[in-house]
């Protein structure tokens, strides 16, 4: 036993509010895990919601568990205690089902850690009738399930609120062992069990085909929630010991309608769903009961039409408001002044690519006097610092968009500087640059990842020429992080052999020539028009033949118009 890990549990669970766990006794219990540590996931809103959705059924009981933070995973490994909730100390293997809400694909790398630390045997095939059924759910559910396939028992395709209650009732059938069970599982909507399929693949690597056996369905099609008025998705649980722990969190809206061609929640969420402004409003007045600061979250919160009107009325109410994304051709004077009142100091935009030509690849729908209005009328609310937010990397980049992109830097800092002339202080500019990886379901899904020489001389042309600004800074996502995300968003069962020897130290090279794979064949290559995807064994609802005419559309330079009410070019929206 670990003393101080338990004191430490002990604390952070006094120190929290909010929803409470139910009582042990006659319930199917959940251990919901995110593979992060405490301070990311307790920010995370999906997460927080499950543990919500769960609490809130008299049959089901849901605890946490988390990553362990770095001086408190050596204590786990110097004392051999494993790992246990945060709620009531108990093991993994105590609960009915281990849930794993997956967000991010560079997470995968802590995943053989906690197996490790909480004793459950790491493929799925080795696991005995005795232990728990462990499910993946979060958005690389639905993303890309296969570099997981051989780990997990089964994934949740699609959002929580219309697949729980099913799934639960399948988990309360009285299936006679663990594989009838899963079969059981597999004929769930939503619900995909990887242990049913078989894939195949052709002679040069690539996949061949996946079939399902034993009743389960071709394709496991993704669930959404229709109306968000009917679940709410905030911060059920406050504590300050997270990023946004001065922050209460409400969704404002789900999916997107922008149609950017590398973005994957963008088409992961279709069709864009909003809240109503009541509901929005009595989401926001229970939160300023315990927070003065409300984060209002969503891929398009600036879309929504009464956007403005709830941060009026958080402004009146005595509140102040962040906003976790905001549209630069959806900015007017009015909202740029709310967001000043609200107490910004800091705002960040996205104009993705400095040459109009990668602008109208990605289908940004931003022209270059667009942008420098946006930043013109937050200089003139007063906001004193911006960070700007670029792609590099997008497909067929060369030397002339990385200097288009410094002469873009260069008249947006003009304007910030003389706007801080008049208020009589100099504020900041923060270039914020990040790898383009292709991701699965979006129409840049067949473009191969930029090498990472090519990225590397990209930043070194950018930041010499950054570094000749003053009041001006440069970041960047590591490369090394940014080829892994790319290596499981396009990977197939065979990548997820890979994350133990990550997990242990080895790098992504290395690990895969152990293995003998090539990451190149993962991340650089470019796919064939007709080329299988491993994660069509997902139903996104989004049609193939649509995706590759954007595709097409990306490489001639041609925008597509966003989506509208009833649109039906997608499959989806209509």
């Amino acid at each position: 036993m670990s003393h101080r890990l338990l004191d430490k549990a002990r604390r952070r669970l006094e120190a929290e509010s909010g929803c409470r766990a139910n009582p042990w006794g006659g319930r199917l219990a959940v251990a919901l895990v995110y593979p992060n540590t405490y301070r990311h996931a307790m920010s995370n809103l999906g997460f927080l919601t499950v543990y919500h959705l769960l609490n809130s059924r008299t049959d089901t009981l849901c605890e946490r568990f988390f990553l362990p933070d770095a001086d408190d995973l050596a204590e786990h490994r110097g004392t051999g205690y494993p790992l246990f909730s945060l709620e009531s100390g108990r093991f993994l293997d105590e609960f009915d089902l281990v849930a794993f809400s997956l967000s991010f694909e560079n997470d995968y790398l802590n995943l053989p850690v906690i197996f490790d630390l909480a004793r459950l045997p790491w493929r799925a095939a080795a696991r005995a009738a005795h232990h728990p059924l462990v499910l993946a759910g979060g958005v690389c559910a639905f993303l890309n399930p296969e570099p997981l396939a051989e780990v997990m028992d089964l994934f949740a395709v699609g959002e929580a609120e219309p697949i729980l209650p099913d799934l639960i009732a399948a988990l309360q059938g009285q299936a006679p062992g663990r594989r009838e069970l899963l079969e059981s599982l597999a004929k769930v909507p939503g619900v995909y069990v990887p242990s049913l399929y078989e894939p195949t693949y052709h002679p040069d690597g690539t996949p061949a085909a996946y079939q399902g056996a034993r009743g389960a369905p071709a394709q496991v099609r993704r669930r959404w929630q229709e109306n968000l008025d009917a679940s709410a998705s905030l911060s059920y649980v406050l504590t300050e010991e997270t990023e946004f722990g001065d922050m209460f969190l409400s969704e404002v809206s789900r999916g997107c309608s922008r149609g950017c061609r590398f973005c994957a929640a963008g088409f992961l969420y279709l069709p864009p769903r909003e809240r109503s402004l009541e509901n929005l409003v009595a989401q926001v007045d229970e939160g300023l009961c315990h927070r003065r600061r409300i984060g209002l979250v969503g891929a398009a919160v600036a879309d929504h039409p009464e956007a403005a009107a709830l941060q009026r009325h958080v402004v009146a109410q005595g509140g102040g408001v962040s906003v976790s994304s905001l549209r630069i051709d959806a900015l007017g004077a009015q909202e740029a002044a709310a967001l000043a009142d609200a107490g910004h100091r800091s705002v960040a935009i996205a104009p993705e690519a400095g040459s109009q030509r990668l602008r109208d690849l990605v289908n940004k729908g931003l022209s270059e006097a667009d942008i420098l209005r946006a930043v013109e009328l937050l200089a003139e609310a007063g906001i004193p610092n911006l960070k700007l937010y670029f792609l590099i990397g997008l497909p067929g980049e060369n030397a002339q968009d990385t200097d288009e992109l410094l002469r873009l830097v260069g008249a947006i800092r003009t304007l910030w500087l003389e706007a801080g002339r008049k208020r009589g202080r100099l504020g900041h500019l923060t270039l914020s640059l990040n790898p383009f990886v292709p991701k699965p379901f979006t129409p840049l899904q067949w473009a191969p990842m930029a090498r990472e020489k090519d990225l590397q001389n990209t930043l070194r042309r950018i930041r010499g020429g950054v570094a000749r600004l003053a009041n001006t800074e440069m970041i960047c996502e590591s490369l090394r992080a940014a080829t892994i995300q790319a290596f499981f968003a396009r990977g197939d069962r065979r990548t997820g052999q890979v994350l133990p020897l990550l997990a242990a130290g080895r790098n992504l090279k290395a690990a895969c020539r152990e293995l003998d794979l090539d990451p190149d064949f993962y991340v650089t290559r470019p796919r064939g028009k007709d080329e299988v995807f491993p994660w069509e064994v997902i139903d996104n609802g989004v049609r193939r033949d649509y995706l590759w005419q954007e595709y097409q559309n990306a490489l001639q330079g041609r925008s597509t118009p966003r989506c509208a009410p009833g649109c039906r070019r997608c499959g989806v929206c209509g």
